[in-house]
C-alpha cells in the first residue's frame, strides 16, 4: 500500500474518532527537516485522540499528504493567567472563523510569534477536537519567571547603585534571555567605561521558595582589573614628536615609568592610566586637533590598532599622515553691515601670513568670551550665524572668507524661573540683569547666573538656561532651570580640653524673611523664610572658663528696592583667668622637671604635677576678660568702576572690661578699667569669581580702612606721662589698613550651560595680603586689634581681642613679630598659591583637593616690614563643604623655616578648618 492510501486511510480514522492533536516531536511521526528548522525542539504541536490509544496513531507522511484545511471554531488559551486571552490570540494571529492547514503553516507562523515575544519558556498549540472540517484549538503556555529580587555582587555601593539606574530592573519584571543579554551588554558597557574590560558576568536565577514563578536574580560580576596601556607606538609622524603626541592624548595615557618614559612619567604622574574605547576616541581627535592647531589641516589617522601585551595591558598603534603646513593668505568678511571688516578683523585677531590655527580660529569666532559671534548676540543678534569657508587654497596657502548672516534683534519677550522652592520669586528677579524688553545679550545672561550663584540657594553646578527663540515675532524667552540648594546651616560641637568640656551652638539661617516675622502663617519651619536675609545666632562656652555669644543680621537688599545692604550685629565674650597658686604650682613642676632632667635617681614628675584638673579647678571668677560689642553696617553696590564694585561702612563699638587680667603679655595691659574701642570701617571691594563654593575664575580684592577718633591730637593730654593704663587707654584709638587679593585662573577649558565642556576644571588660586595697624601718638599704642599670626587662622584661646591670620605649617600664634615674648604684631603680609582640583561637585557636597605654598611673617610695626624675610610652608589639604555644615577641611603643612625662640624649622603640622576658608 504506497504513501497515498496511507493517508486517506488515516484521515478517514480521524473523521470518525472526532478528535486530532499535533506534534512537533515527529508531528508525532512527520519526517520533515524544514519544520524542525522553523520551530524550537520544546515546541509540541499535538493532535489528541480520544478513544485510540497512543500506540495505535497512524504514522503520518507529511511530505507526501496534502494538506487538509479546517475551520477554527473555538481558541482556548491556558498556562497564562497574567495575561488576558484576548490578547495572547491576538499575539497567536490566529482567529475564530479562519480556515488553517492542519498540519499547516499558520500553526508553525503562531507559534514562531510566540517565541519572538520572549514571554514563555514552553509553547503548544492542541487540536483538542477536529470535527469534519472544523477544530477547537487549546494554545498551552508556560511564562517565564518574575523578578523577586535583584542582587549585585562583586561591586561598589555606589557601582550598584548606578547599575540599578541603568538596567532599570525592578520586582515584578519578567526575566527573559533577551532582558539578561542587555543587561550583560549595559554591565559591561558600565565597566568599560571605566576602564575594566575584562568583566564577566555571571547571572543565576534562582527559584524562591513560595514564591511560585518568581526568581531571585543574582548579578556575578568579577571586574578583574583595568586594561592599562603598556605603549603608544606612533608612525608617520615627522613634524610632530611622539612626545608631543602624548601630551596631546589627555586621557589616554602609558603607564607610568619613570626609567623608561621619564618626560612622560612625569607630566601624567596623576593621570587614571586605564584604556576606554570613548577616551581613546576623543584622544584621537585631540591629536588631530594638535595638528590642525599647528597649521597642518590635512593631518589624518589613516590606520590604528589595539592589540593585547599580556591580560592587564594593550599596546596602541596609530599611523599618521600629516600632510603639509597652510598658511592664511587673507581674511575676507561677507555679509556684515552692523560691523565693520576692520573691527572684525581685530576681535578675530588672525592675520595674513599667519600660520592656519583652526583651533584659534574656531575659539575667536565662537568659543572666547569676546569671540566675534558673541559681539553680535551681545547686542541683540541672536540669530546670527557665521562660517569661515575656504574659498581658495593654493600650494600652502588659504584665503578664507568668513560668511556671516546677521539678522534682526531679538527682545526678550518673558522670563520663566523653574525649580525655585526656596524664595520669593521678586528675590530671585531683582538679581537678574536680563529683563522683559530689554536687548538679548548673552553678557547679561552670564551674569545673571553669576548673580544666582552668589545667592547661595541653588545649585552652580546644575544651572540650565533654555533659550526658546521666535524667528517670526523677533523675541527670545529666557527659562532659568534652577536646583534648589539647602543653604542654612546647624553647628553643633562637643570637645574635650585643657578647660574641660566644651560645647558650641550656631544656627544660620540664610532666607530669613523679617518682614514675616509676626506673620506666623509665613513660617517655613520654625522661621520665616522667603527673602534672602541671613539671621545668625551662635554660642559658645565651658561654664566657669570660657563663653562667648553672637547675633547678626544682614539684609543683601535693604528697602527691597536697590542692591543695599545692612548689617547688624552684637557679641559678648567672658574669659575667666585662673588663680595665683595655679601659676605656682606650674613654676614649681616646671623647676622640678628640669632637676629631674639632670638628676637620674629622680622621675620627671611635671606632667602628675602639672595636670588638666588641676588647671580647672584652679578658676579665680574675680579675674576676668569680658568683651560687648555691637555694629551696624550700610554697603551699596557702585557702577563706577564697574559694577563688580561695593563700598561698605560699618560703625562698631567695642567695651573690654578687665578685672586683676594677670595674662598681660599677650595683651600689654592689666589694669582694671573698662576700654573702648569706636572705630569707623571703610571696605572697598571687588568679586567678580563665578561660584563661591568651588570658584573657576574671576578675582576678589579688598581694601579696608578702621579708623577711631584721633584723640590724643585734639585732647591736649601728654600721654608720655600718664601712668594710668586706665586713663590711657579709657578711649583707645588707632588706625588700620588691610589689603587682600585672590585670583582663580582655570586650567582647562571652563564648563559651559551647553554641557558641552566637563566640570572638572582645575584652577590656580593665588592670594596676596598686607595689613598693619598704626596709632596716631607713639605713646597712646592700641593693645587690642593686633595680629595672632600662624596655624590655621582659627579664633580660640586668646585670639578673642586680636584679629587671626593664618599661615600653615606653623604653630597658632607662633609668629609674633619682633619679640618672641609677645604673642602680637603690629604688621603682617602673607603671599599664597594654591591648586585645586574638585573631586566631588553635587548638590549634596562640594569637595575639592589642594596643593599649596605660602609665605608670610609678621613684624612689630610696619617699619620693620621686609618682604624677602618670609617663613614659607607648603603641604597638601582636602575641603568639604556641606549645605547643614559649611565649609571644612583640613591641611598638612610643613614649615621650612625656624620662628623666633626656636633653634629648628617648624616641621609637619596639621591644621583642621571649620565654618570658613581662610
Amino acid at each position: 500500500m504506497d504513501n497515498k492510501i496511507k493517508l486517506i486511510i488515516t484521515l478517514l480514522c480521524l473523521c470518525f474518532l472526532g478528535d486530532a492533536q499535533i506534534a512537533t516531536d515527529s508531528l508525532l511521526s512527520l519526517k520533515t527537516d524544514s519544520l524542525k528548522t522553523i520551530l524550537p525542539s520544546d515546541t509540541v504541536m499535538v493532535v489528541k485522540k480520544d478513544t485510540f490509544p497512543q500506540n495505535e496513531i497512524p504514522t503520518i507522511e507529511y511530505n507526501s499528504v496534502a494538506r487538509k484545511k479546517y475551520k477554527i471554531q473555538a481558541i482556548d488559551v491556558t498556562g497564562a493567567p497574567n495575561y488576558e486571552d484576548f490578547v495572547l490570540i491576538g499575539y497567536s494571529g490566529l482567529s475564530v472563523g479562519d480556515m488553517i492547514e492542519i498540519p499547516g503553516d499558520e500553526i508553525t507562523e503562531a507559534i514562531n510569534r510566540f517565541w519572538k515575544q520572549g514571554l514563555f519558556s514552553h509553547i503548544q498549540i492542541l487540536a483538542s477536537r477536529i470535527v469534519d472540517d472544523k477544530a477547537w484549538l487549546e494554545i498551552r503556555l508556560k511564562a517565564r519567571p518574575r523578578i523577586y529580587e535583584i542582587s549585585y555582587n562583586g561591586v561598589k555601593k555606589g557601582e550598584r547603585t548606578e547599575l540599578e539606574n541603568r538596567l532599570n530592573l525592578r520586582k515584578g519584571y519578567q526575566i527573559t534571555p533577551h532582558v539578561v543579554d542587555v543587561a550583560k551588554k549595559l554591565i559591561r558597557k558600565f565597566f568599560e567605561d571605566k576602564g575594566f574590560k575584562n568583566v564577566d558576568i555571571d547571572v543565576v536565577e534562582k527559584p524562591v521558595p513560595n514564591h511560585d514563578g518568581e526568581v531571585a536574580v543574582n548579578f556575578n560580576i568579577n571586574k578583574n582589573e583595568k586594561t592599562k596601556i603598556e605603549k603608544i607606538y606612533f608612525a608617520g609622524n615627522e613634524q610632530l614628536t611622539d612626545f608631543q603626541l602624548r601630551k596631546a592624548m589627555k586621557k589616554t595615557n602609558e603607564g607610568f615609568n619613570l626609567l623608561k618614559r621619564f618626560r612622560n612619567s612625569w607630566l601624567e604622574m596623576f593621570s587614571t592610566k586605564k584604556f576606554t574605547d570613548t577616551e581613546y576616541e576623543a584622544d584621537k581627535k585631540n591629536i588631530i586637533s594638535k595638528y590642525n592647531e599647528l597649521g597642518y589641516r590635512d593631518a589624518e589617522i589613516i590606520a590604528d590598532s589595539v592589540t593585547t601585551f599580556n591580560k592587564k595591558k594593550v599596546n596602541i598603534h596609530l599611523h599618521i599622515n600629516e600632510g603639509q603646513k597652510y598658511y592664511i593668505k587673507d581674511i575676507k568678511f561677507v555679509g556684515n553691515t552692523k560691523y565693520p571688516s576692520d573691527y572684525l578683523e581685530k576681535v578675530l585677531n588672525m592675520k595674513p601670513g599667519e600660520v592656519y590655527n583652526q583651533k584659534k580660529l574656531t575659539d575667536r569666532m565662537f568659543q572666547d568670551n569676546d569671540a566675534m559671534i558673541n559681539i553680535y548676540q551681545n547686542n541683540g543678534y541672536i540669530f546670527s550665524q557665521a562660517d569661515p569657508v575656504e574659498v581658495e587654497v593654493k600650494d600652502d596657502s588659504i584665503t578664507l572668507e568668513v560668511r556671516i548672516y546677521e539678522g534682526s534683534q531679538a527682545t526678550i519677550n518673558k522670563i520663566v524661573i523653574n525649580g525655585n522652592d526656596r524664595l520669593y520669586e521678586d528675590i530671585i528677579r531683582r538679581e537678574l540683569r536680563t529683563k522683559p524688553g530689554d536687548l538679548y545679550n548673552r553678557d547679561a545672561l552670564m551674569r545673571s547666573l553669576r548673580e544666582l550663584s552668589q545667592m547661595g540657594h541653588f545649585d552652580p553646578e546644575n544651572m540650565q538656561p533654555d533659550l526658546s527663540p521666535n524667528h517670526e515675532t523677533g523675541t527670545i524667552d529666557l527659562i532659568y532651570n534652577l536646583t534648589s540648594k539647602a543653604n542654612d546651616q546647624v553647628e553643633f560641637s562637643l570637645g574635650w580640653g585643657q578647660t574641660g568640656l566644651i560645647g558650641k551652638l550656631g544656627l544660620k539661617f540664610t532666607n530669613f524673611s523679617m518682614t514675616n516675622l509676626l506673620n506666623t502663617k509665613t513660617y517655613k519651619g520654625i522661621i520665616p523664610q522667603g527673602e534672602g536675609q541671613t539671621l545668625n545666632i551662635s554660642g559658645q562656652t565651658n561654664a566657669s572658663y570660657y563663653q562667648s555669644y553672637s547675633i547678626s543680621f544682614l539684609d543683601p537688599w535693604f528697602g527691597g528696592k536697590r542692591p543695599n545692604t545692612l548689617s547688624v550685629s552684637a557679641h559678648f565674650s567672658r574669659m575667666t583667668d585662673v588663680n595665683q597658686s595655679y601659676y605656682s604650682q606650674m613654676q614649681q613642676a616646671y623647676l622640678q622637671s628640669l632637676y629631674n632632667s639632670y638628676n637620674p635617681y629622680y622621675g620627671n614628675s611635671y606632667g602628675s604635677s602639672y595636670g588638666y584638673n588641676y588647671y580647672e579647678n584652679a578658676y579665680d571668677k574675680s579675674k576676668y576678660m569680658q568683651i560687648l560689642g555691637v555694629s551696624v553696617g550700610y554697603g551699596k553696590r557702585l557702577h563706577w568702576p564697574d559694577d563688580y564694585f561695593n563700598f561698605m561702612a560699618t560703625l562698631n563699638y567695642q567695651m573690654y572690661m578687665l578685672s586683676q587680667w594677670s595674662q598681660t603679655y599677650y595683651l600689654g595691659i592689666s589694669e582694671d578699667g573698662n576700654y573702648n574701642d569706636i572705630n569707623l570701617e571703610l571696605a572697598l571691594q571687588r568679586s567678580s569669581i563665578d561660584n563661591p563654593f568651588y570658584t573657576r575664575f574671576g578675582s576678589q580684592f579688598t581694601l579696608t580702612g578702621a579708623f577711631t577718633f584721633p584723640y590724643s591730637l585734639v585732647d591736649g593730654k601728654d600721654y608720655a606721662n600718664i601712668t594710668s593704663e586706665a586713663k590711657k587707654f579709657k578711649f583707645v584709638e588707632y588706625y588700620k589698613m588691610t589689603f587682600k587679593a585672590k585670583t582663580f585662573i582655570p586650567l582647562l577649558p571652563l564648563p559651559n550651560f551647553e554641557g558641552t565642556t566637563p566640570q572638572r576644571t582645575p584652577v590656580l588660586m593665588t592670594r596676596v595680603e598686607l595689613g598693619w595697624i598704626g596709632e596716631y601718638n607713639k605713646h597712646k599704642k592700641s593693645p587690642f586689634g593686633t595680629y595672632y599670626v600662624g596655624g590655621d587662622g582659627m579664633t580660640g584661646g586668646y585670639m578673642y581681642y586680636q584679629e587671626t591670620v593664618a599661615l600653615r605649617g606653623y604653630d597658632n600664634g607662633s609668629i609674633s613679630g619682633n619679640n618672641q615674648y609677645m604673642g602680637t604684631a603690629r604688621a603682617y603680609s602673607r603671599l599664597s598659591l594654591e591648586l585645586r582640583y574638585p573631586l566631588i561637585l553635587e548638590q549634596s557636597s562640594t569637595i575639592y583637593a589642594l596643593l599649596f605654598g605660602e609665605a608670610g611673617n609678621a613684624w612689630s610695626s610696619i617699619s620693620d616690614f621686609d618682604p624677602f624675610n618670609m617663613k614659607r610652608s607648603a603641604g597638601v589639604g582636602v575641603r568639604i563643604f556641606l549645605p547643614m555644615i559649611g565649609m571644612m577641611g583640613i591641611d598638612w603643612g610643613y614649615g621650612f623655616d625656624r620662628v623666633l625662640g626656636s633653634s629648628s624649622p617648624s616641621g609637619g603640622n596639621f591644621h583642621f578648618i571649620l565654618g570658613q576658608e581662610f
